[in-house]
């Protein structure tokens, strides 16, 4: 059975933030990111949550959202850069290329990257094949 194609700029949705922009579809990174900023934890029912604000203004995308999750793990993450900082990671619904599931998602500022979310390689694995010359939603005019 072939698996369907997501192109490496996809539309999304992150239906439990009430969040839809572009992101980014990237194989080399394991985990997908968010951007937050303002990340504050809090207790509830015991348990470790995580209130964030996700404000990204581009020309892809604008968004502005106070979002609250329960925190699945912290983990240290390298960034494409090299660098190792110790990261929330919330659990969510992804919407894309036609389908929903629940992925993990770490918190990170990427209010310096061109999109505010990156597809992990873990989030798509089993699912779908990675076509780099499907280019429909990107913007190059950044």
């Amino acid at each position: 059975m072939t698996k369907p194609a997501l192109g490496y700029i996809e539309e999304i949705q992150l239906p439990d933030l009430g969040i839809a922009c572009n992101a980014k579809v990237d194989t080399g990174a394991c985990t997908s990111s968010l951007h937050a900023e303002l990340i504050e934890p809090f207790s509830r029912h015991d348990q470790l949550w995580v209130r964030f604000h996700v404000r990204f203004s581009s020309p892809v995308a604008d968004i502005d959202q106070t979002c609250e999750a329960v925190v699945i793990a912290q983990r240290t993450i390298a960034s494409s850069n090299g660098q190792r900082a110790k990261r929330y990671i919330i659990e969510t619904l992804l919407s894309a290329g036609g389908q929903s599931w629940p992925i993990e998602v770490s918190l990170s500022d990427r209010g310096s990257m061109k999109y505010p979310m990156l597809i992990g390689r873990k989030a798509i694995a089993g699912r779908f094949v990675v076509d780099v010359s499907d280019d429909t939603n990107d913007n190059d005019e950044l």
